[in-house]
């Protein structure tokens, strides 16, 4: 039974490992295509629907 057990717990280890490498992956990708503020353009209100219901 020893055997099973400390296999089971190095599977949960390596599965632990993986999401942990996954999720830095995705971090690292989000980091990558983040837009800083300074680059983002200031949203202006489009009013112009407003005037073609009066």
């Amino acid at each position: 039974m020893q055997g099973d057990e400390s296999a089971q717990s190095r599977g949960e280890q390596v599965d632990a490992a993986e999401r942990d490498a996954a999720k830095q992956r995705v971090l690292a990708q989000a980091e990558a295509e983040r837009v800083p503020v300074e680059e983002t353009t200031r949203a202006v209100p489009d009013r112009r629907w407003r005037r073609d219901q009066r």
